[in-house]
């Protein structure tokens, strides 16, 4: 796939609407290579992995987005996290065999949950029932109903690959008249979802803004980069380790001579023996 692991955002020249196109490939199978999802699984998170990228360039500001749902069925939770960097990481919970014939049927019964989190500030975070019958259309409802700004996602996965398109309408700047600001969305949108899953996934991002939107003057900016990233780290788990009682570190290096702290997302283990616990050294130097 072309353009892989990419964000193109564009912007309608005679119209108040932006959009954004994204490719995801090495950086989609990095989030899902870390458990053995079956495929359903992995399409779903390649659809939240899109949105979440999708929505983040909405940051005005360091942060960053998570997209989650949280069901009773087998599937318990899917989060994705996209940070204002265009990183993002991932994970499912439950059962990680689970199949269906629609990726959003794992959804049923549950809640979508959309949190922005600025570094070390405010956190936002809205909540929809898993209603409709995609996650793309969950997601218009969303911002319709908590931004009432007009937006609309167009979002493709497969076991090996992700895409996706969202168009948002703007302020009103270049047209003030409501009833023209109307058609000009309703045609954007009618062209948009001419768009193929296959499409999404196989062309690259300017071969498809072309071939939808030709007859609408539009500016595509230069590609962003996105990447698959992990905010775990050895200094971190240790920070942790450091937060138990010297009683807790001493059981847990006696059990086998050493802790290991596992990332849940990524799966990486991070070992730490008794000489890296300086509470743990000191209370054994001092008996």
């Amino acid at each position: 796939m072309s353009d892989s692991d990419t964000s193109h955002r564009f912007l309608f020249e005679d119209a108040d609407i932006r959009g954004e196109s994204v490719t995801l490939a090495a950086a989609f199978r990095a989030l899902t290579s870390a458990h053995p999802y079956s495929d359903t699984i992995k399409t779903l998170l390649g659809e939240f992995a899109t949105a979440a990228v999708l929505i983040s360039n909405n940051l005005k500001y360091r942060g960053k987005i998570i997209i989650q749902a949280r069901t009773p069925g087998d599937l318990q939770l899917v989060m994705v996290e996209c940070t204002s960097d265009l990183t993002i990481r991932g994970i499912a919970r439950g059962n990680l065999d689970a199949m269906a014939d629609d990726c959003i049927e794992l959804l049923s019964g549950g809640q979508l949950a959309l949190t922005i989190e600025r570094d070390g500030g405010q956190r936002y975070q809205g909540i929809v029932a898993i209603e409709h019958p995609s996650l793309a259309a969950c997601l218009d409802h969303y911002f319709l109903q908590s931004e009432q700004l007009h937006t609309r996602f167009w979002l493709a996965a497969s076991a090996e690959a992700a895409a996706g398109l969202m168009l948002q309408q703007l302020p009103a700047q270049r047209l003030q008249h409501a009833t023209e600001r109307q058609a000009q969305w309703d045609t954007a949108c009618i062209l948009a979802a001419t768009i193929t899953s296959e499409e999404l996934l196989k062309l690259p991002a300017t071969t498809v803004l072309h071939r939808l939107f030709h007859e609408l003057p539009h500016q595509i900016f230069a590609a962003t980069a996105v990447a698959y990233q992990c905010s775990c780290s050895r200094e971190r788990s240790l920070n942790a380790l450091n937060l138990l009682p010297v009683s807790e570190q001493a059981e847990l290096i006696s059990k086998q001579g050493h802790i290991e702290m596992n990332c849940e997302m990524c799966a990486t283990t991070y070992t730490f023996s008794q000489a890296d616990l300086p509470a743990l050294a000191e209370a054994r130097s001092v008996h």
